[in-house]
């Protein structure tokens, strides 16, 4: 017996050793791709990565802070944006737990001051799964760039922002919607007669030991607060500001990757809420959206695994945490900066976990192209674009990323510049409508009516839906 219970102490220990080993080899090639994703200026930020329940990776990359060279690290503090809607949703499954709610409830059962004829239809459980029908407020650009920067009560928040028709019946449809969890955290306030940072942290930071994590405020002082940047094609620049208040219970919290591992852990056990209650969270309806969570399948060569996943993204920061469940595996990746690959990057870290097939991140050729054309021409960058746009192993480019430049250029009076950039964006997406809306744009701010009516008949052509499009060419007498 002592000889087959050394045996199987040693047989463990290989096991154990083995284990480690690819653990580390895991992490070791998840560090070299991130680096390549910092290195062509597609991220900046901090990761976490646990495999079976066990962290193997926790580090910053670039900085916290570009203009004094402050690094991020895997303390350094990110704003989450949406991550926040799902510690909103627990905040609620918490009320419904102590029977202070009753996610079947109106709206108008717990904010009696709200639009009675739409507050009457719309349920808890409405609002936690996006199908509600209230329109989102985010989407009116024009009215967010005007108070983005302004402090704004609940109070005024619902009624000046959240209370507008419905865009379909409550439950009919799945339409995401900022302005549903804005109402929740409002629901929240009004249960507990506090506001929703100091629920927040009595009722989920604190007990979870989420010491550097909470609600952001401009005006406080916090410690190791990350920047938030923007990329354009001449580099880093500040985010817009933005007022924390906006955001509110949709997107204010921010957090570490160390503190949201916590989170992650906490949420395989009983500490904030019954077992039972937490896997109803992680119930799909809609569009596959739970209760602040988006809960899917993901294949990996034979095999199927559950994923809980939300991502966020808000002036100056990008964030997603992926959560597959069946083997406690977690990634958690806060970038900042608004633009960047952290979905791409998000998958293929879950590919090197899972023993798969991964990408390596592509230098992008609009950067190539713009350095080009401000260190040459315009004729030697498109060249150099053409010559490298079949790699597609090496290089990427996106449609949307050279209308950008082509619309930049345009603004700043650069028009023949803009023409060329129009024109090398249906070349590479020629089955494109918009691309040749764009270069008819930019044809007609040249003063070249024949060829603008050209490109508006092709953009016309390639999609009859083109309102623009048909509108100009009604202008220029054009059947």
């Amino acid at each position: 017996m002592k000889i087959l219970h050394k045996a199987g102490l040693g047989l463990l220990f290989i096991l154990f050793i083995t284990s480690h080993l690819f653990s580390q080899e895991k992490s070791q090639v998840i560090d070299e791709l991130i680096n390549k994703y910092y290195e062509y200026g597609q991220f900046n930020g901090s990761i976490l990565v646990s495999e079976n329940g066990k962290v193997i990776l926790s580090k910053g990359y670039g900085y916290a802070d570009m203009e004094w060279d402050i690094s991020n690290t895997p303390d350094t503090k990110f704003r989450l944006a949406s991550v926040t809607k799902q510690f909103t949703a627990m905040l609620i499954m918490q009320l419904a737990e102590e029977g202070k709610i009753d996610l079947n409830g109106k709206i108008t059962d717990y904010l009696q001051d709200y639009r009675k004829e739409t507050g009457d239809k719309i349920s808890i459980k409405n609002l936690l799964t996006h199908t509600s029908g209230i329109p989102d407020y985010t989407d009116n650009t024009v009215l967010m760039k005007k108070i983005a920067a302004n402090p704004i009560s609940v109070k005024d928040q619902i009624e000046k922002l959240c209370s507008n028709d419905l865009e379909f019946d409550p439950g009919s449809q799945y339409k995401y919607s900022n302005s549903g969890y804005v109402l929740l955290g409002a629901v929240i306030e009004k249960i507990t007669g506090k506001n929703y940072e100091e629920v927040l942290s009595e009722k989920i930071l604190i007990p979870t030991g989420m010491t550097n994590s909470g609600y952001d405020d401009n005006k406080k002082v916090i410690k190791n607060r990350a920047s938030g940047y923007d990329k354009t094609l001449d580099g880093y620049v500040n985010s817009k500001y933005i007022d924390m208040s906006i955001p509110y219970s949709a997107g204010s919290m921010y957090s570490t990757v160390n503190d949201m591992y916590k989170w992650n852990q906490t949420l395989y056990t009983d500490k904030l809420l019954p077992k039972e209650s937490i896997e109803k969270m992680f119930v799909p309806y809609l569009k596959d959206y739970g209760y602040g969570w988006h809960i899917t399948e993901v294949e990996f060569g034979d095999a199927k695994k559950k994923l809980v996943t939300h991502s966020g993204g808000i002036f100056g920061f990008n964030t997603i945490i992926l959560r597959y469940t069946d083997d406690k595996n977690c990634i958690i990746i806060l970038n900042n900066f608004s633009s960047g690959n952290i979905k791409e990057m998000g998958k293929n870290i879950s590919n090197i976990l899972y023993d798969q097939k991964y990408d390596l991140p592509k230098i992008s050729l609009i950067d190539i192209l713009y350095k080009t054309y401000t260190e040459k021409s315009m004729t030697e960058a498109v060249e150099e674009f053409k010559s490298h746009m079949n790699n597609k192993n090496d290089y990427s480019y996106r449609e949307g990323d050279l209308n950008n430049l082509g619309y930049s250029l345009l603004q700043t009076g650069k028009i023949d510049d803009a023409i060329e950039v129009f024109r090398l964006n249906t070349e590479a997406f020629p089955n494109s409508g918009n691309t040749y809306d764009s270069l008819g744009e930019a044809y007609l701010e040249k003063g070249n009516k024949e060829m603008a009516i050209q490109s508006y008949k092709k953009s016309v052509e390639l999609n009859s839906e083109n309102k623009n499009g048909i509108e100009v060419l009604n202008k220029l007498e054009v059947k």
